[in-house]
């Protein structure tokens, strides 16, 4: 059975965890886990999101975070690309550091917010890695009881449902936390209720999905892919169009076959017809091209290049 699409509208709140490829470990020293902070504190700058709660594990961490415009895909895949580029420049290695596809479990936040930041910031508990949880430095537990500053953690809307007052707040969050009457693992929180995608009632559900499917498209078009990726490889629509396979006109082809591949109005076939290529062996070229980027940092940074440019077209 052919796996749902992601469910994606502005300010949509998701739990999400990454995992370790084949479960191995995906940080092996505290300099792997500040450098993947700093990449977490430029994507919520860049992407225009909320992470309102985080635990960084051994071979998994998870997030609370409410997406913007921007799907979570995008975020997710800026991130991990990034963050395994430095792996596996730091560490001497090659390949995948994360499992091929993010767990993202769309939940009602007026409902599971609260239980789900609890869960989250409980996790090195659970596993038996320290007693208590103010130990713990690798996860945003710490920047609600105000003991680490960690401005691009969005704190304020939790800590404002316990007291309007900060100190008051903190406290009543602490009592909350320590507060373990079930500290087993909460299968909702990983597969969902009524939709494998989501955590809410039916009502949620049913609302949730309408709006995604009613959220608007994209506002590039096919020409402001092609536009784009001849600006960021410096060729001609020409040379884009040509019957050649010189390497910078093969390059921008896949990567413009990458970014259709992403777009939620556009397809592989309306490309191919563009190009007068075949759809299958663009696809082809993406899929090939994704699995460069986990070691060609260069060929990383022309994709977000290209993606920016996109994101800065003017609304149609």
């Amino acid at each position: 059975m052919p796996r749902k699409p992601r469910l994606h509208f502005p300010n949509a709140t998701y739990h999400v965890i990454i995992r370790g490829n084949d479960g191995t470990d995906i940080f092996f020293s505290d300099q792997d886990r500040t450098k993947f902070y700093s990449l977490l504190r430029e994507a919520i700058e860049g992407f225009n999101f909320r992470l309102h709660a985080f635990c960084l594990m051994t071979n998994h961490a998870h997030f609370v975070l409410q997406v913007g415009k921007i799907p979570l895909s995008r975020i997710l895949q800026n991130i991990s690309q990034r963050y395994t580029q430095w792996i596996n420049s730091t560490h001497s290695r090659t390949g995948h550091v994360f499992q091929g596809r993010y767990k993202a479990i769309l939940i009602d936040a007026d409902e599971y917010l609260l239980q789900l930041v609890r869960y989250v910031h409980r996790n090195p508990i659970r596993a038996h890695i320290v007693d208590d949880l103010g130990k713990y430095w690798w996860s945003s537990h710490c920047v609600y009881l105000g003991r680490e500053n960690l401005s691009w953690v969005t704190t304020d809307f939790v800590l404002s449902q316990f007291a309007s007052q900060e100190i008051t707040a903190r406290a009543r969050y602490l009592d909350f936390v320590a507060d373990h009457i079930d500290d087993g693992r909460r299968k909702e929180f990983y597969s969902g209720m009524c939709d494998g995608r989501i955590l809410g009632d039916d009502d949620f559900t049913d609302n949730a999905i309408l709006t995604a499917r009613q959220e608007p498209p994209d506002h590039f078009t096919l020409a402001d892919v092609l536009a784009a990726v001849c600006c960021e490889f410096g060729i001609s629509e020409a040379e884009l169009r040509s019957a050649g396979k010189a390497h910078p006109a093969s390059e921008a082809r896949a990567v413009a076959a990458l970014i259709v591949e992403e777009s939620r109005h556009m397809s592989l076939t309306a490309l191919a017809k563009e190009l007068q290529r075949d759809a299958s062996a663009l696809g082809k070229l993406a899929q090939r091209l994704r699995h460069r980027t986990v070691t060609d940092a260069q060929l990383a940074e022309s994709i977000d290049g290209v993606r920016a440019k996109l994101h800065k077209c003017p609304d149609v």
